[in-house]
């Protein structure tokens, strides 16, 4: 509301209200004259803003309504925090064909930026997580070819329990899911998709285990 409004609108509730000019001026604290000189002579040429606010509280009116700011209040300007991040590094290796280590670095072929704190929320440290894509379709719905996966190498043979993990079995770097058997020690290595092979009751000293996928990521379109 620009300052001429103002005035009118001021005016228009000390008549409505049937207040006088001289008592305004004293509640907030001013000469008697004052409030009349600003609505008839425009001086001061807007009211000072604890003025306006007294006096929209004593109407019981939106401060805007006599030329206070259009939000109401003042925007305080909010301070951005700068996130932590984690860069975990994208193998140019695949998993399920193929001979390869997850810690290889001259395999790095780039990196990937993740939250920290989401990171932390999963329960995992970034310095042994690695991204490496899939190859083929032996994991296919739950992976297909050409999906990136995150792997956390800490996660490996001292915890092994079901879920999917990458591995090396007979000098092939592989993604297959992992299901504990009923001997303990022994373990299946399967393959989601039924076209595939399975192996059952493996003897543990012929797998290594190189970390458990906690995450995957696909192109879409």
């Amino acid at each position: 509301m620009n300052d001429v409004s103002a005035r009118h609108a001021l005016d228009r509730l000390i008549a409505e209200r049937r207040e006088r000019y001289e008592a305004l001026s004293r509640l907030i604290g001013r000469n008697p004259a004052y409030i009349q000189q600003y609505i008839k002579r425009g001086t001061p040429r807007k009211l000072d803003e604890a003025d306006r606010r007294t006096l929209a509280r004593y109407f019981g009116v939106d401060e805007r309504l006599l030329g206070g700011p259009e939000e109401g209040r003042a925007q305080v300007p909010v301070k951005k925090r700068s996130l932590p991040i984690v860069t975990v590094p994208r193998l140019s290796l695949g998993a399920s064909a193929g001979v390869g280590s997850l810690d290889d670095d001259e395999r790095a072929s780039g990196a990937m930026a993740f939250d920290a704190a989401w990171l932390r929320d999963m329960g995992v440290k970034g310095d042994a997580l690695s991204i490496i894509r899939v190859d083929g379709e032996s994991m296919a719905p739950t992976l297909n070819d050409g999906d990136d996966i995150m792997v956390d190498g800490a996660d490996g043979a001292a915890r092994l329990r079901d879920g999917i993990y990458v591995l090396r079995l007979d000098d092939v770097l592989m993604v297959k899911r992992v299901a504990m058997g009923p001997k303990r020690g022994r373990f299946s290595v399967r393959s989601d998709n039924p076209h595939f092979p399975n192996w059952d009751d493996i003897d543990p000293g012929l797998v290594d285990i190189v970390g458990r996928v906690i995450w995957t990521g696909r192109r879409v379109g």
